[in-house]
């Protein structure tokens, strides 16, 4: 027994090591004549590939047609020159592939995995969907009408809402402030030429790239997709000068969203965050990791296990490639609705004022290094870090640094971090919650302005 439990702790000690000292695997990138960029990295542990193609198609490219985006990546797959939506569905169901595809507010991706065997099929698909879209009017009108359901039903959810009022409220007129998904008022009026049009103008390949990862020859691969997507030939891609959101407050503010038969108050409390490739980001995420990253976190030791006021506490930064945000979030019953609010502006305070210690930070920074690796141990995993790095341009340093950025993080550092980037006064409040019951009592946090959850938009 003592040299099996012997075997295990080395083993566990390797294992440690090894998450510890995680590096993206080898790669390989060039660019075919079209403009479009490929990523392809040989992963061979299991027979599957796995596929991830970006375009600079995103939301913040709907203008005033919010919805635009997300519909026209949806529907890619609603049928081709080649194929069916039905017969995509057959062809990808049959042997057991899954075929994605959607809009962030960045960009758009469609993904694909599948079974190498089955790799000549699913890559004629694969091109066929991106290369040949005919946006077919019938399934396009039928999924029309259910995302106008669906986007009636989300208001009766807060959870599922409260980020785009969040983000409204924070961006203002900034595209990052439009709803992805639309509002029901945008997407009743956009068609299927609509989309067709968008998918023109956008799905560029000279502003696209692919990433391949899997079980396959590089130099084989290589040919295939330049077989594949060589001869593709759309417009040129627009340069659009975006400028970068202004999130600096001059006071606190409320908007207070009423929704009349709920039971308790959902909110968000939070400010200026920090863009995609900000330098900070791995010591950032130490300290919000603390702060509300983790169930053990700050917020949520105070919200829940101590006070019983909610069933869940936490923090992030939602980033972007120009900007992003910081917010605290969490529910509660209307009536405990300031001490919950109370409690987590002092949880952020004491991070302010009291600050960390030595054995605080070591707990986070082994949590973090445990926890990061993970994120990228599949081969889908990876060929979405790989588009990731096209799309907001990093490349695998942010990665294979990670672990000497948080081993680097010191007290005297992790204080520095908490000025700068976690916001402590003039904090922006979304509540969501019946107004009638909350209203009074939370003038105190800022400037109101009310919204009925019920109207159209955010």
């Amino acid at each position: 027994m003592k040299k099996i439990a012997s075997l295990l702790l080395i083993f566990s000690v390797f294992a440690a090591e090894a998450q510890n000292n995680f590096k993206v695997p080898a790669y390989e990138k060039f660019k075919l004549k079209n403009g479009m960029t490929v990523y392809l990295m040989e992963q061979h542990e299991v027979p599957l590939i796995y596929v991830s193609a970006v375009f600079d198609a995103g939301s913040i490219q709907d203008g005033d047609r919010y919805g635009l985006a997300s519909m026209t990546a949806d529907a890619l797959l609603f049928g081709t020159k080649k194929y069916t939506k039905e017969q995509i569905e057959e062809a990808t169901d049959y042997v057991g592939a899954n075929l994605n595809s959607g809009a962030g507010k960045e960009s758009a991706r469609v993904s694909m995995s599948f079974a190498t065997k089955d790799a000549d099929k699913m890559f004629d698909v694969l091109q066929d969907v991106l290369v040949n879209p005919t946006f077919d009017a019938t399934e396009f009108d039928k999924y029309k009408q259910r995302s106008l359901l669906q986007l009636t039903q989300q208001k009766e959810s807060p959870r599922a809402v409260i980020g785009n009022y969040f983000n409204k409220m924070v961006f203002d007129q900034h595209p990052y402030a439009s709803p992805t998904d639309g509002t029901t008022s945008t997407i009743d009026k956009i068609t299927a030429e609509d989309v067709r049009s968008f998918y023109k103008t956008y799905y560029t390949t000279d502003h696209a790239a692919i990433a391949i990862v899997g079980d396959f020859k590089t130099a084989d691969m290589k040919k295939r997709i330049t077989a594949l997507l060589n001869g593709w030939k759309t417009a040129e891609g627009r340069m659009i000068k975006r400028v970068v959101p202004d999130l600096a407050f001059d006071k606190s503010r409320v908007l207070l969203v009423n929704k009349g038969d709920a039971r308790e108050t959902t909110f968000l409390i939070g400010g200026k965050g920090v863009d995609y490739i900000n330098p900070d980001y791995v010591p950032i995420m130490v300290v919000n990791t603390i702060l509300g990253g983790r169930f053990t976190s700050w917020l949520n030791d105070a919200l829940r296990v101590n006070s019983g006021l909610t069933y869940g506490a936490g923090s992030r930064f939602s980033r972007y490639k120009m900007g992003g945000t910081f917010y605290i979030s969490t529910f509660t019953k209307n009536s405990t609705t300031v001490p919950a609010i109370d409690m987590a502006l002092q949880v952020l305070d004491s991070l302010h004022r009291t600050g960390l210690n030595d054995e605080i930070l070591a707990s986070a920074k082994a949590y973090v290094k445990g926890d990061f690796p993970p994120n990228y141990e599949s081969a889908g995993a990876l060929a979405g870090l790989l588009t990731d790095m096209f799309t907001y341009g990093f490349d695998e340093n942010y990665i294979n640094t990670f672990q000497t950025k948080v081993d680097g993080l010191t007290v005297a550092k992790a204080k520095d971090i908490i000025a700068k980037y976690f916001p402590k006064d003039k904090l922006q409040f979304v509540l969501v919650g019946k107004a009638d019951e909350i209203r009074d009592s939370v003038k105190k946090y800022g400037t109101i302005t009310e919204k009925e959850i019920k109207d159209e938009g955010f």
